[in-house]
């Protein structure tokens, strides 16, 4: 690949800006002093155009995409995690996917919002999580940076739609005490995605162990696809009131 493509794209993607839409997004990522995202820039494009802009550069190779990565503008660096995650679906051999992990994991710094954790994880990590289990996620559980932990939480998706719980349900239970809103949504996120792909038996246990303790917000989001009496049995664990989960109210 020529050493102008990852500028190419990059020019393609800020042709298209849109400022009132930027503006919008950048109130929608938390890029206020103090939030999140704070400082992210945004062109306001949608993720079907990114995309669309991204297929005649699906082969960039790795110091091009490190370039998109760098770039201070949110949708180039989704642009990039784009690429990394639809190489990453491709490669055949574990010598591509240790890589393309591997340099994943080295710009984690850059791959700094839910929504390009969420683009991206699954794809990229999930090979080396399956092949690996949680020790390859350990530190990725430990670290400071918010990125990697969610890193850590979503790319367990991997083995859920292969009909598989436990490694999710074991990382599930190291990140339930995470103070932060958006990893609390990872992991009720991530338990429901249990629920519906691997054992529901398997959730409603995790959830009759941790469901008095657990953040609110994540057992709200594990519970959307139960029923509602199975809800509020769960619901009033976490209120310190005990309710036949048969019992439907």
């Amino acid at each position: 690949m020529k050493s102008l493509l990852a500028k190419n794209l990059e020019q393609t993607l800020i042709k298209r800006r849109d400022i009132e839409r930027g503006v919008f997004l950048q109130r929608f990522f938390k890029t206020g002093p103090g939030e999140y995202g704070e400082g992210d820039l945004f062109l306001g494009l949608s993720v079907p155009s990114i995309r669309k802009d991204c297929i005649p550069y699906k082969a960039l190779e790795l110091n091009e995409i490190e370039k998109l990565l760098q770039s201070p503008w949110h949708e180039v660096r989704l642009a990039a995690v784009i690429l990394l995650a639809e190489q990453a679906k491709k490669a055949k051999d574990e010598k591509t996917q240790k890589t393309l992990a591997a340099f994943y994991l080295r710009h984690a710094d850059r791959i700094n919002n839910w929504d390009l954790v969420d683009t991206s994880a699954v794809a990229v990590l999930g090979p080396m999580v399956e092949k690996f289990g949680y020790e390859y996620l350990r530190p990725l559980i430990r670290s400071k940076l918010l990125w990697k932990r969610r890193m850590a939480m979503i790319s367990t998706l991997y083995l859920i739609k292969k009909g598989e719980a436990d490694l999710a349900l074991t990382v599930a239970e190291a990140l339930i005490d995470d103070r932060h809103d958006l990893m609390q949504k990872a992991v009720g996120w991530m338990l429901r995605e249990v629920g519906k792909h691997a054992s529901m038996a398997k959730l409603n246990g995790f959830l009759e162990k941790h469901a008095a303790t657990m953040p609110r917000t994540a057992l709200r989001y594990a519970l959307e696809r139960h029923p509602a009496f199975a809800k509020k049995r769960f619901m009033k664990l976490k209120d310190g009131i005990d309710l036949n989960i048969y019992e439907q109210r």
